[in-house]
């Protein structure tokens, strides 16, 4: 460190220019000073809803490994933590005649130095768990290695974060949480999930929502946890399934030219079917999934995916449409075993059914026979 330590960190650095407005720095920093230039940005929401941040909760087991390690005879370190930092840096080439070799240039990173509770000038975006080990080893002056890039929103941070994630097992819930927080383009495997990411959240934060506040998401508090007893990632597989096949009903929500969606008109579409599912089934509805098999993963995606077979023969517009509803769920609710007894045909126990694929599959098909055979009813 030279210059003023009370308010920069100075250190020769390597800046590299892939996209304007946002330049790379390579440069490194001691094991101290990782968690004193950069916050780790936990995901949370704030009283009025709005996401925050984007970083999963700490492991401490791993976190504790790690530190063992850095605290032993030889380290070697060499995986980088990368950073965003805020535009608040300054960087000065050095001056010569190869300074540059047209792909890096060589000077000097001005960092500013956070003053004592004031905001730090830099995030993590990959790495948490070795930053946070790192500030807790013994060996303060160890050099670690930074690659960072200039960003101020927190929006290119989760982008970025998504990306470099890409590969490795994130909590699939934090990542259906971030996905419609992100507004440049997406891997299509990813982009596919950002609309049933984003109509999950809006059934859980509106009050006319047969599901609000019943959604648990990676940043639920914990006030809101007993209440929040459906999985997050149940009710985004249950939306996708039924927005990207075909024979879904929500499917011709989708203009394919224009790439729109008509998220109103989805989500409308949902109140008014799931809406009914709980009047349907008031003593399942509402409940844990060790009581509920309706609330569990198994019993959305099933309850989903008939569906697709009512919502496919109603007009969801019609002013009866759900009373209309009620009347096709009707016929099946005699046949469902959500908080006891046996189902038939695969003669599960209601606590038996697990989210697999395929007690899913037994399930989705044992419903849907069972309406179809008696919707002539209702004809």
């Amino acid at each position: 460190m030279t210059a003023d330590t009370e308010t920069e960190l100075v250190r020769r650095a390597l800046e590299l220019i892939q996209a304007d407005g946002h330049p790379l720095y390579l440069f490194t920093l001691t094991a101290a000073e990782v968690l004193q230039v950069a916050d780790v940005s936990r995901v949370s929401r704030d009283e009025a809803g709005t996401l925050l941040g984007y970083q999963r909760p700490e492991v401490k087991s791993h976190v504790h490994d790690i530190v063992e390690y850095l605290d032993s005879d030889s380290v070697i370190f060499p995986n980088a933590i990368i950073m965003a930092l805020s535009s608040t840096v300054k960087f000065t080439a050095s001056r010569g005649p190869n300074v540059t070799d047209g792909l890096a240039t060589g000077g000097t990173l001005k960092i500013p130095h956070p003053m004592l509770g004031g905001p730090k000038p830099g995030w993590i975006v990959d790495g948490q768990q070795r930053a946070l080990a790192l500030s807790r080893a013994a060996r303060t002056n160890l050099p670690v290695p930074i690659t960072a890039f200039v960003a101020d929103s927190v929006s290119l941070q989760r982008d970025q974060f998504l990306r470099v994630n890409n590969t490795k097992p994130l909590p699939r819930s934090l990542v259906t949480e971030l996905l419609p927080e992100v507004d440049s383009p997406l891997p299509t495997h990813l982009s596919v999930r950002r609309a049933p990411s984003f109509l999950c959240e809006r059934l859980n934060t509106d009050p006319a929502s047969p599901f609000y506040r019943m959604i648990r998401r990676a940043s639920t508090s914990r006030g809101d946890a007993e209440r929040a007893v459906i999985a997050d990632n149940s009710v985004v597989r249950m939306l996708q399934e039924s927005y990207t096949q075909p024979g879904g009903c929500l499917y011709p929500y989708r203009n394919l030219t224009t790439g729109d969606t008509d998220i109103d008109g989805i989500h409308h579409a949902l109140c008014v079917y799931w809406s009914a599912v709980r009047e349907a089934f008031p003593d399942a509805w509402g409940k844990s999934a060790e009581t509920s098999r309706l609330m569990h993963g198994a019993g959305i995606r099933a309850m989903g995916r008939l569906m697709d077979r009512v919502l496919g023969s109603i007009d969801i517009h019609q002013p009866d449409a759900a009373a209309e509803i009620r009347k096709h769920l009707d016929l099946v609710a005699p046949h469902c075993r959500w908080t006891s007894g046996t189902w038939e045909e695969s003669r599960l126990r209601w606590d038996a059914v697990e989210n697999t694929n395929g007690h899913i599959q037994k399930l989705s098909n044992y419903l849907i026979r069972v309406y179809l055979t008696a919707r002539v009813t209702i004809r």
